[in-house]
């Protein structure tokens, strides 16, 4: 029989607990407060107090066209880096699930990219794609100008869109590894003494009893491709060419720290946490009908 540990006292229980609640509380709810009262006060940039003006903040933002256009980008940067990073994920979980050689050393390596930081991996994919010197420097040696992030804006997305996406294949491919392992071994062999092929018994076995994790990695990918894409944007294209990777977090960061618009700033939190509610409510209400629970 399993033994649980356990307190005699309430109060022992809470001490331990207290750390991490006052942490939450601090780095959490407070600035989160703090943002939902400063989004309907205009604040001063030097101090000095407020002004209520209720929803101004809100509809200066929604007659803004350089924030309907930061929230295209961000729509388009979410989906083609989810595409990407779930893509490569299941096709590597695939070839891996099947024992191909090495696989046991991709099942670390591909989960490292993970652990860089955000900075730390736009700096790098800022030198790999550099048009002067990185990677793709030899294809602009053949076709002079082709590739070029700091002038072209369809560039300089596609550049944030392909360093983001590294940084999550890894933690996609440990999630399908897992639910392919998962599946009992009977009905793949089974499948396979019937006469399917790899293919027929990826689509019609393995990929309905993996739609409980696709589901959940299209939730979390989609999440942080709004949240997490800021330290790659800032180090990569600071938004640039002309606006063209300007993201929501982005300039969440751009019109509070270099404009000193902290009420502007504060409104779009809300709108950016509000949008990341929605569509996380589109995806249950929608995608989850056709998971397969198993």
């Amino acid at each position: 029989m399993e033994k649980r540990a356990t307190f005699s006292s309430t109060t022992i229980g809470l001490l331990f607990a207290a750390p991490m609640l006052v942490l939450i509380f601090v780095f959490f709810y407070w600035p989160s407060g703090q943002a939902l009262y400063w989004a309907f006060t205009l604040e001063q940039p030097w101090g000095g107090g407020n002004t209520w003006v209720g929803l101004q903040n809100f509809r200066q933002l929604l007659m803004d066209p350089y924030y309907w256009g930061a929230i295209s980008r961000s729509m388009v940067f979410g989906l083609g880096a989810t595409s990407i990073a779930m893509g490569v994920a299941l096709l590597l979980a695939l070839f891996t699930d099947r024992e191909m050689r090495g696989h046991k050393a991709y099942r670390s390596i591909f989960i490292w990219p993970y652990a860089i930081a955000a900075p730390a991996l736009g700096l790098a994919f800022r030198f790999i794609l550099a048009p002067e010197a990185g990677f793709l420097s030899l294809i602009n040696q053949i076709w002079p100008g082709l590739w070029n992030p700091a002038l072209d804006g369809t560039d300089a997305m596609i550049a944030v869109i392909v360093a983001f996406s590294w940084k999550y294949i890894g933690y996609n491919f440990i999630f399908f590894l897992s639910a392919l392992q998962s599946i009992p071994r009977s009905l793949i062999e089974a499948a396979a003494m019937d006469g399917s092929g790899p293919m027929r018994r990826m689509w019609d076995i393995q990929l309905p009893l993996l739609t409980p994790t696709l589901f959940f990695l299209l939730v979390i990918n989609i999440t942080e491709s709004f949240q997490d894409s800021f330290g790659i944007v800032d180090i990569m294209t600071q938004g640039g060419p002309a606006r063209a990777t300007e993201l929501m977090v982005y300039k969440i960061y751009f019109d509070g720290f270099k404009g000193l618009d902290y009420s502007g700033a504060a409104a779009q939190s809300i709108i950016l946490m509000g949008l990341v509610v929605l569509l996380t409510i589109v995806q249950f209400r929608f995608v989850e009908r056709r998971v397969h629970y198993k």
